[in-house]
């Protein structure tokens, strides 16, 4: 059956442009959806992680995020009457290009990868709606509601990144377990007659609950963001439901004990919060990603990143099958096989932090309001250790992740002992072509990428196909390689010549003589090795 389209992309937020972007740049047709006639503002989410910032690198967006984020970002943590100063740059890890955590509203995320597609001829279609859908052994067809009329589209995959109340899952029947919390969030763009430092990030973490106040809002200086018991039913869970008044804004400040008077609202919501995970993230030709796929709160800054994460992981997948490229089944299976058990860690990291922070139950209350104030001479040795702020960030950042179990993770008949396959490929300081780069430079473009050690015999570049680029590093003594996958994993590693693994492995990842390569200027041919 002919498909309009390889890719049909359900719900336009940071999961789906990213979904959207990946695909494309591996040279699927896509065509993205969303039911909003107008983008949600002001944002939700408002820090990106280094691993995120890795894997949107290829795609040719990070440099302008970062021009439009906080990139030295330092934060006052208030503990009781102590104050402690925390920065969040230059941790201690080499291993990334990005050692900090980057303040960036979730509407500048969206308005860079948005702008990304349409300078590859993608515009996102707005007031757009799925109704329905339905799969066949080789395609998908869905009914799109656009304006009023109802067109029919047929493509070889769709993916629902159409958030927690999302239509693609319960077309699906795909199961939704958990619950929801007895707190919610109340968010809040106002102007503070406040005795506070500008250009920090306060945290305020007491016996009441969590606070958060940002310089970053949208429709004022600062965003207020705190937790309190939920106030009942409202809008669907993880939308802004109706406004809160400035002097329940102003009590909750006043209640974190910080120096702040609410002189001006300009915009607030309350936020009903549920922890729940897909029962599958996959039914047949349709996929969940994001929220669409799992819900938690917004403890420890997960909900955008990891919905990004899926979308790295997810967009390569669809486009390589699309084109029939190596072992459809395998590629498309991956994905839930790799990115399910991370997210439900994920989702049960958020749940443990939610509930130190923000639970009103007695215990975690007890000991905000005790345990904290009595160990807070102790923050600010442990907080000045960079090594200390690395574990964190690389904690919050999913550097844990593996993948090492996966189909399309493999050993070659010597395994290397580093990196390993499953594992993130970590950045570091090589010698390329004579000259002295960082690891990541090379492999910041679509497809994948062999990493050949000095003595290791070139593969033949015909058998490799269009989306297989190859770097020699002199700096890497030996003669084996590892293939690094366009989500920035290692795919495939042998210490020695195994021209067989690799043949085996692309086979399953990308049949080089089945590979159309996209048209333009993303279309890249094998470096010389």
């Amino acid at each position: 059956m002919s498909a309009d389209v390889d890719v049909l992309v359900v719900g336009a937020g940071p999961t789906g442009l990213t979904t959207a972007l990946q695909a494309h740049d591996h040279g699927a047709s896509v065509r993205v959806v969303e039911r909003r006639p107008e983008a949600f503002r002001p944002s939700r989410a408002m820090i990106l992680h280094p691993r995120t910032l890795e894997s949107l690198r290829p795609l040719g967006v990070v440099d302008e995020l970062l021009d439009r984020a906080d990139r030295a970002p330092r934060a006052s943590v208030h503990l009781g009457r102590r104050v402690v100063d925390v920065r969040l740059t230059d941790v201690t890890w080499p291993g990334t290009p990005f050692p900090h955590l980057t303040l960036v509203r979730q509407a500048d995320v969206e308005a860079v990868l948005g702008a990304a597609l349409q300078q590859r001829g993608v515009t996102v279609e707005r007031d757009a709606e799925l109704v329905a859908a339905s799969t066949t052994d080789d395609a998908a067809r869905a009914e799109v509601r656009v304006g009023g009329s109802v067109q029919q589209v047929t493509s070889r995959f769709v993916a629902g990144c159409d958030g927690p109340s999302s239509t693609v899952r319960r077309i699906a029947g795909v199961g939704w377990r958990g619950g929801p919390y007895r707190e919610e969030v109340v968010l809040a763009d106002v102007e503070l007659d406040a005795a506070l430092a500008p250009g920090l990030l306060h945290v305020v973490v007491g016996r009441p609950g969590l606070v958060f106040l940002f310089a970053l809002g949208e429709g004022a200086t600062w965003r207020v963001l705190a937790t309190r018991a939920t106030t009942g039913h409202g809008a669907p869970f993880g939308q802004p439901g109706e406004a809160v008044p400035a002097s329940e804004v102003h009590r909750l400040l006043e209640a974190a004990g910080l120096p702040a008077a609410v002189t001006d609202l300009r915009w607030s919501a309350r936020v009903r919060l549920q922890h729940r995970m897909a029962g599958a993230f996959r039914r047949g030709r349709l996929f969940l990603a994001g929220d669409a796929a799992h819900a938690h709160s917004p403890a420890a800054a997960q909900g955008m990143n990891t919905g990004i994460l899926d979308g790295v992981n997810l967009g390569w997948k669809l486009a390589f099958a699309a084109s029939g490229c190596g072992d459809p089944e395998a590629l498309l299976d991956s994905y839930g096989l790799e990115r399910r058990p991370v997210d439900r860690r994920v989702l049960a990291l958020t749940h443990l932090v939610f509930y130190g922070e923000a639970s009103t139950t007695p215990l975690p209350t007890l000991l905000r309001g005790t345990l904290l104030p009595w160990a807070a001479p102790l923050v600010p040795a442990v907080a000045a250790r960079p090594r200390v702020m690395a574990l964190l960030v690389r904690l919050l950042s999913q550097d844990w992740t593996s993948y090492r179990s996966s189909p399309v993770s493999a050993d070659g008949t010597s395994a290397r002992r580093s990196p390993r396959p499953g594992r993130h490929l970590p950045d570091r300081d090589v010698v390329h072509e004579g000259r002295r780069r960082r690891l990541h430079e090379l492999t910041a473009h679509p497809g994948i990428h062999l990493l050949l050690d000095r003595d290791a015999p070139a593969p033949d570049a015909r058998g490799l196909g269009p989306w297989v680029s190859t770097h020699r590093l002199q700096s890497s003594p030996g003669r084996g390689l590892v293939a690094v996958r366009p989500d920035g994993f290692v795919g495939f590693g042998t210490a020695e010549r195994d021209p067989e693994g690799l043949a085996r492995w692309l086979e399953r990842v990308c049949t080089p003589d089945r590979v159309v390569p996209a048209e333009g200027p993303l279309s890249r041919s094998s470096s010389p090795v």
